[in-house]
């Protein structure tokens, strides 16, 4: 299964969905988990604290993680979540190391 998972430090899920100027891509294994390659992104959160669900730029982050079954996030709005789910992408808020994911 393919994953995306929200990092700064390529080391641990550690960032906020909306903040992610990168989605790193994993293959999910039974036996652990597998870089394939990491995909750069304008961060949809535009830094406003109660800004309004922004469709257009949803749409680009839908795209990218398109073939994801989901995604590892340490927080994501409620908005976007659902959205994703309704993608097929399953919004996972985990706090932790990436190699720990299974």
């Amino acid at each position: 299964m393919r994953i995306a998972v929200v990092s700064t430090d390529g080391i641990n899920v550690d960032e906020h969905f909306g903040k992610a100027s990168r989605f790193l891509i994993y293959e999910l294994t039974g036996t652990g988990v597998t870089l394939i390659e990491q995909r750069e992104v304008q961060p949809y959160s535009d830094n406003v604290a109660d800004h309004s669900f922004n469709p257009d730029r949803f749409a680009c982050l839908k795209a990218v993680l398109a073939d994801c079954a989901r995604v590892y996030v340490a927080k994501v709005g409620e908005r976007p979540a659902e959205e994703l789910g309704k993608a097929g992408i399953e919004p996972v808020v985990y706090q932790g190391p990436i190699a720990a994911i299974s």
